[in-house]
């Protein structure tokens, strides 16, 4: 069985959060909202958008402000962005392994492919999975346990990447061994959300023995 990097998008592969919170504060102030990056952290970070929506703005329709944001975020995204430090390495030594790699993400597919363009690397993923193309998005399993599937990977095989609670805890319900990324939140609150170690990105030195000891023989123990 194949071993496999599985990696979120938004805050993970890079540094979009920045950009989301613009937009939702933006939508937000149009409705007579005001909120702030801590409400942003606890109440939209890492979840759905018509889930956000639907409970923050209950007579409007969440499916259209859901395209009118992510229409705005593309809008803003620049055409060239850094990757988050340490990816491009990653994706070489996976390369060099034989580990498969995917993109596991609950933005549009619009939105994803622009982002990996952007950072100039999606063609070195093996498939990308998106949550709205599945029966149920994160923060349910289903989307790594499908991209396990694509993949030819066992849970015990996979490592998987996120940044924000809802990504992190459908990762860890799909067997991967989770690692959070503190392009947002900090190691507790990963770890909270049932992350197994965490690292500030892909040149984290702690980065490299988790791999030595899970994937370079193929199997995990």
């Amino acid at each position: 069985m194949a071993a496999a990097l599985l990696f979120d998008l938004d805050g993970t592969l890079l540094h979009s959060d920045a950009l989301h919170m613009q937009v939702f504060i933006e939508l937000y102030a149009e409705r007579g909202r005001r909120i702030d990056e801590s409400y942003y952290l606890s109440s939209i970070h890492g979840r759905h958008n018509s889930e956000t929506f639907a409970r923050d703005f209950p007579d409007e329709d969440p499916m259209a402000l859901s395209d009118e944001k992510e229409a705005r975020f593309r809008d803003r995204l620049p055409a060239q962005v850094d990757p988050m430090p340490g990816l491009p390495a990653l994706l070489d030594r996976a390369a060099a392994e034989g580990w498969r790699v995917a993109v596991v993400t609950n933005a549009p597919r619009l939105n994803a492919e622009a982002m990996l363009s952007a950072i100039g690397q999606r063609a070195r993923f093996d498939t990308l999975v998106i949550g709205d193309e599945c029966a149920r998005p994160k923060p349910d399993p289903l989307p790594y346990t499908e991209a396990m599937a694509l993949l030819g990977a066992r849970p015990q095989d996979a490592i998987a990447f996120e940044d924000s609670p809802s990504g992190t805890r459908a990762a860890q319900l799909s067997g991967a061994f989770t690692i959070g990324v503190r392009s947002s939140l900090p190691h507790d609150r990963l770890r909270e959300a049932g992350a197994h170690a965490s690292i500030a990105d892909f040149a984290d030195p702690a980065l490299a023995p988790i791999l030595d000891q899970r994937l370079q023989t193929g199997a995990a123990p």
